[in-house]
């Protein structure tokens, strides 16, 4: 009588492969999300010998309680009047040497766009929501006065041009027409959003 053969067994000596190649494949094929995050530019790590002097007329302050309230300028406000309050700060001209600003020149306020700050604080306990929504508001703020001499000085919004200007795939001669544009307008408005530390009420 024969005997029987013992069970079938699978070959397992190159699953090991194939699970490496599988998971090559997936790693080079695979593509992972990028979030843009905020564009800000952070302090250095050690303050300069000679700090410049501020005055305090040139601080636009915004606090950000832990129930969404905004303070600014020891004033609460609605979150749809911060943009106009932010644009009337930075545009304000009090000394004069901005002939450019529409502002009403108060004496009390930014003396010009080059030396206006605008100061943020908010609570630890801050919806996220709401620091988001008051950042675009202040950016915002600055868009709408750089838009507004774009159009001026090129007949053009100033956020498509810097769009154009660092998409990559611009032109290299076009690139270099819009650079001094963009910096120009920036220039007229830069941009000083400060963050101070985060507190705990």
């Amino acid at each position: 009588m024969p005997r029987r053969k013992g069970a079938p067994e699978v070959n397992a000596g190159s699953m090991a492969d194939i699970a490496f190649l599988l998971l090559i494949f997936f790693l080079v094929t695979t593509t992972i999300e990028t979030d843009a995050g905020l564009d800000r530019m952070l302090p250095p790590i050690e303050p300069p010998e000679n700090p410049p002097v501020i005055r305090q007329k040139n601080i636009f302050t915004v606090n950000i309680n832990r129930n969404g309230q905004l303070l600014v300028e020891d004033n609460l406000m609605k979150m749809e009047d911060l943009r106009g309050a932010a644009t009337a700060f930075l545009e304000n001209g009090a000394d004069g040497s901005c002939d450019y600003c529409k502002g009403k020149k108060d004496p009390a306020s930014s003396d010009n766009p080059t030396k206006a700050i605008i100061s943020l604080k908010n609570d630890r306990e801050t919806k996220y929501s709401t620091y988001i929504t008051v950042q675009n508001e202040l950016v915002g703020a600055y868009n709408d006065l750089r838009n507004r001499e774009a159009q001026r000085l090129y007949g053009r919004d100033f956020t498509k041009m810097e769009a154009e200007y660092l998409n990559p795939e611009t032109p290299s001669n076009v690139r270099d027409d819009l650079k001094d544009k963009v910096k120009r307008v920036q220039d007229m408005f830069p941009q000083k959003l400060s963050e101070a530390e985060t507190t705990t009420n």
